[in-house]
């Protein structure tokens, strides 16, 4: 009898575990794939997606938070106010007021914070997007409260400062505003804007007509400006989470991209910045790798890596998806030093430079590799300024190309600090019609000082320099000899005496 009723029970929790809906982390994942379902069907190629509905919110939860409204009027409220460092979207060539509309048609607004809004610099840029879920609206309270600590503080604080000066921020607190007005996931059309993108293992939204406008307009978005590195802002857990976020088998395991130790080092910058997430329990140091989190597919940051060359963070800033607005001065105050930080790492670490071509000493738009790391930066078409992140404390062997001119290497010790190393590159071809001989320089410190002076002046000026100096070392060798001489003639008389 006790045997049956422990075979009933164990029948009833089985049946309950079996209907209970899965728990949705990283925005809350809804297509889940079980670890070890190598061989099942693959759930995650749907845009549309037929898994269990999380409860709304209640409108009573929503109290505090920026409506739509609100948060349109917040934005240009504060270009206004901070028109010197700051401007609103006016969308591409001037065609349009934003990046994009949503399926309603409501506008995705962008704020830059730079010294010089608008302008194009060889500077780094960053991107940071809120809101991709519609039930995850911390994001777009706290990009908000961002840009305002900025602008009220970097006349006086040093990183702010730093920030303003040396990157041009770009700030999408909602990439999915129809979701929010309604407190759900999805967007209008019931799509996860999370799992919208192209894929990298599978041919999944490879349907333009499916493809959703906000997805569409994050893709034109980084076709328009070249961005170093960016990070998502999501809830329902407390993790920097990093690339990739799938597998090729479709099993839960660490899968680490090329530049995953660079990852893990700016998910850790951000954890340890945090108040409490690097004290995880559930994840060591508070970073994860996403695949073996649990695999998603179609998602933003690993197509941002491939197919933008931004390295992108997905960060899981709340535990809570929507806590009550009286949380969010303390969810911001946990996470303002670590948003700030991660920004600042594009110009405080990593090999920053420019390329050159030698024949005519202009900026030349080229690739840059590092030795060892599968993956290529693309210096700026116009500047050909290249902003290469990579984990600190170690030895790299860079190396620039362009077509039709000869790669040239050079080892960097990177420290604590960012290191500048700008590349002459030297046409194939001598004006003899000669081959050249390809050039390797992995010494540390001169050949780039010497790189940088080289690149700092026209060729005129410099080879006016080239001249003078050696003339002086021609002074400098016969006034040497003169001295010996004398020397020498002293010394005779002195015998003689």
């Amino acid at each position: 009898m006790i045997k049956l009723r422990f075979v009933h029970s164990l029948l009833f929790f089985t049946a309950i575990c079996f209907f209970l809906p899965k728990i949705a982390a990283r925005g809350g994942h809804s297509d889940y794939i079980q670890p070890g379902d190598g061989n099942a069907s693959f759930h995650g190629t749907a845009r549309h997606l037929f898994a269990q509905e999380e409860k709304r919110p209640s409108v009573e939860l929503t109290r505090g938070y920026m409506t739509n409204a609100d948060l349109e009027k917040a934005m240009k409220d504060f270009t206004k106010r901070c028109s010197k460092i700051s401007r609103l979207y006016k969308g591409f060539l001037e065609r349009a007021f934003s990046i994009g509309k949503s399926v309603n048609g409501f506008a995705l607004w962008v704020i830059e914070i730079s010294d010089k809004p608008g302008e194009i610099e060889a500077e780094p840029a960053f991107k940071y997007i809120g809101n991709v879920h519609g039930d995850e609206p911390v994001g777009r309270e706290l990009l908000l409260r961002l840009a305002n600590w900025i602008c009220d503080n970097y006349e006086k604080d040093p990183l702010a400062k730093l920030i303003v000066e040396n990157v041009h921020l770009h700030i999408l607190p909602s990439l999915n505003p129809d979701g929010f007005s309604v407190r759900r996931r999805n967007n209008a059309n019931n799509v996860d804007l999370n799992r919208d993108f192209p894929d990298q293992f599978f041919p999944i939204n490879e349907d333009l007509s499916l493809r959703q406008p906000e997805t569409t307009a994050i893709m034109n978005w980084l076709r328009e400006i070249r961005f170093t590195a960016s990070a998502t802002l999501h809830g329902g857990a407390l993790v920097a989470n990093f690339p990739w976020d799938g597998t090729e088998d479709k099993r839960k395991y660490y899968y680490g991209c090329p530049d995953d130790q660079t990852f893990r080092f700016l998910a850790r910058l951000y954890s340890k910045s945090h108040r409490n997430m690097s004290f995880s329990i559930e994840f060591e140091d508070g970073i994860t790798n996403g695949a073996s989190w649990y695999p998603i597919y179609g998602g933003m940051q690993d197509w941002n890596y491939i197919h933008g060359g931004c390295f992108e963070l997905t960060l899981e800033i709340s535990d809570n998806k929507w806590p009550r607005a009286s949380e969010l001065p303390t969810i911001w105050e946990y996470n303002r030093k670590s948003m700030l930080n991660l920004v600042a790492s594009l110009v405080k670490t990593g090999v920053h430079g420019r390329i050159f071509s030698l024949d005519q000493g202009k900026p030349l738009p080229g690739l840059v590799m590092v030795k060892g790391i599968n993956y290529t930066v693309k210096a700026h078409q116009a500047y050909a300024d290249y902003h290469r992140l990579l984990e600190p404390g170690k030895i790299y062997e860079v190396t620039a190309s362009s077509p039709g001119y000869k790669p040239k290497t050079t080892c960097v010790w990177l420290g604590e600090n960012a290191v500048t190393a700008d590349f002459i590159l030297i046409p194939e071809a001598s004006y003899g019609g000669k081959l050249l001989r390809s050039s390797c320089d992995c010494s540390y410190g001169q050949p780039l000082l010497l790189t940088r002076f080289f690149t700092e002046t026209n060729n005129g000026i410099t080879f006016a320099l080239v001249v003078v100096v050696a003339f002086l070392f021609f002074l400098l060798q016969r006034r040497v000899r003169s001295n010996l001489w004398k020397q020498r003639q002293s010394s005779r008389r002195s015998t003689t005496v």
